[in-house]
């Protein structure tokens, strides 16, 4: 089973995404724990301060690194991968989300405002991940979007098979090909007839072709690091 803990000044964002869909029926298959950690409940007064004006100047507000210091160190384990999200951190990809989802126990500290104090990316982190190239309110909702791309890859999230997640986009490093279903024809447009034919060595051959297609067309970078 892995294990998640996420640190962050609002729970109360992912409360209600982890409650839903794929990632309820992992917990509910003990696939997977996720437990969320409210950073004021680690602050050193009584009201709960976690962030304080940057030294030197400038807009914004910086999370402390007493609460944050004090929340990892409460759930750190000897196993433990501690991933702070921000927008300086290394670009997630599929790659990276394989390499999590074998790991046994993952701490997401999500930063929030203008930033963390550096101290805690110095000590605490372990890695440093950002989703994109710009900039989000908070760091719950990119440690949102890893968790789901790393949950879904778990054994049996998927009901993983030759038709799970290892079939998907970015398998091979390129985009998925077309897909469709019923019914055959739809306001004029029907379904590509090799994908009616039953023959599966020719259906593999056309998918491939297409998702070369859709990879050239779309993010023609993703070929040239193949």
């Amino acid at each position: 089973m892995l294990e998640i803990e996420v640190i962050t000044l609002f729970p109360g964002l992912l409360s209600g995404f982890l409650a839903e869909s794929m990632l309820k029926r992992a917990q509910v298959a003990g696939v997977v724990q996720i437990r969320l950690h409210g950073l004021r409940a680690f602050a050193t007064d009584r009201r709960g301060t976690a962030d304080d004006r940057p030294y030197g100047g400038g807009p914004g507000m910086i999370l402390k690194p007493e609460p944050v210091f004090a929340a990892v160190e409460s759930v750190k384990r000897p196993e433990s991968r501690v991933i702070l999200m921000t927008p300086q951190g290394a670009r997630f990809d599929q790659g990276v989300a394989r390499r999590l989802a074998r790991e046994r126990h993952l701490i997401f500290v999500c930063g929030h405002y203008e930033g963390v104090d550096e101290r805690i990316r110095m000590v605490l982190a372990d890695e440093e991940i950002s989703i994109g190239d710009y900039v989000l309110t908070n760091g719950a909702l990119p440690a949102a979007v890893v968790m789901d791309a790393v949950i879904r890859l778990l054994p049996g999230v998927l009901g993983a098979g030759p038709e799970g997640a290892e079939e998907e986009s970015f398998r091979e490093g390129m985009l998925e090909f077309p897909q469709y279903t019923r019914p055959p024809e739809f306001r004029g447009m029907g379904v590509p007839e090799v994908l009616l034919s039953g023959d599966h060595a020719a259906i593999a051959r056309w998918r491939r072709e297409q998702a070369l297609i859709r990879t050239g067309e779309r993010r023609p970078d993703l070929l040239t690091t193949r």
